[in-house]
């Protein structure tokens, strides 16, 4: 099989004759290996062994950046690679009418989610190469750096999983805004950064999108994230403050990541804490101006509006 690639041409409301407009119009090109994961599975049916096999042969190679061992720095070894990926052939027959159909409404959806973005951000570029692919449970959407080069990343099979049949517009918009802004403040993620980022992003996919529910805006990851932080707000803001500059594993994955923390505050509370955020300095700065911020200004900003949000809940 060939590597299927999308040439995804980007239809804009720009005030130009529209021969000029077509001329202009940016290209982003989609690498579709979701659908050849699904052939290598009909054609291995039953066989996830042998579909294994046939994976590391037609697919590995065509993005070994991600799919290979040396991204993992050791920590993961060929077997345990192997038994992922046979995992993920046993597993597929059950979401193979979901992702089929995931995959159609990427293809179709993908060049009307960029358009209406790049309405909103007409500096948009929209020419980073997409991957589209099986995460093998790994990613529903974003940015891997592999070897010093960015990859913006789609998982299929976790946007089955993850989003079921809901409006993926939201999402898109708040990938699509990462892929924009690719703030870059250090080589260590800290607190403060993520928050900013996943904050923002989250905000911009909201006011694009204003009908959009928690869970379009996966802020019910895990379920009730929004009303139980809530119920705790003042002491989750308290916590974060503590925690603006760090960069330790223990403060990002408490905040950003499912597995949690031991502070009895909910999983994945940043994203939602990173929205409050942003709301509180998009009262003052459009949603551009807020996009362009450097690393300093971003920091200044974020740490101001966590400080009036903590007034305000403890007055």
């Amino acid at each position: 099989m060939k590597l299927i690639a999308s040439l995804i041409l980007l239809s804009t409301a720009l005030s130009v004759p529209s021969a000029q407009a077509a001329a202009a119009a940016p290209v982003m090109k989609v690498n579709d290996l979701a659908t050849a994961f699904q052939q290598v599975a009909d054609r291995n049916a039953g066989a996830p062994d042998a579909a294994a096999r046939d994976f590391r042969e037609t697919i590995v190679p065509r993005f070994p950046q991600f799919y290979g061992l040396q991204r993992y720095g050791g920590k993961l070894t060929e077997a345990q690679q192997d038994a992922r990926v046979a995992k993920a052939f046993a597993d597929f027959p059950a979401i193979r009418g979901a992702y089929i159909k995931k995959v159609a409404d990427f293809t179709r959806d993908l060049p009307r989610h960029i358009a209406s973005f790049r309405a909103e951000f007409p500096d948009y570029p929209a020419s980073t190469d997409i991957w589209f692919l099986h995460s093998l449970g790994e990613m529903d959407g974003g940015t891997r750096t592999f070897d010093g080069k960015r990859f913006f990343v789609f998982g299929a099979d976790v946007m089955v999983k993850a989003h079921g049949n809901g409006d993926e517009a939201a999402f898109f918009h708040h990938e699509l805004f990462h892929d924009y802004q690719a703030l870059q403040c250090g080589s260590q993620d800290r607190v403060w950064s993520l928050l900013w980022e996943e904050g923002l992003a989250t905000y911009v996919a909201l006011r694009l999108n204003p009908k959009a529910s928690e869970a379009e805006l996966l802020l019910d990851l895990p379920i009730g994230l929004v009303p139980d932080t809530r119920r705790q707000l003042g002491r989750a803001l308290d916590d974060l403050h503590a925690k603006l500059d760090s960069s330790a594993e223990e403060a990002l994955a408490g905040l950003f990541q499912r597995r949690g923390d031991l502070t009895g505050l909910p999983a994945r509370r940043g994203y939602y804490l990173g929205y409050l955020v942003a709301e509180e300095i998009g009262k003052g700065m459009s949603m551009r101006q807020m996009a362009k911020l450097d690393c300093e200004s971003a920091r200044k900003a974020v740490a101001d509006a966590v400080e009036k949000l903590r007034g305000k809940v403890g007055g």
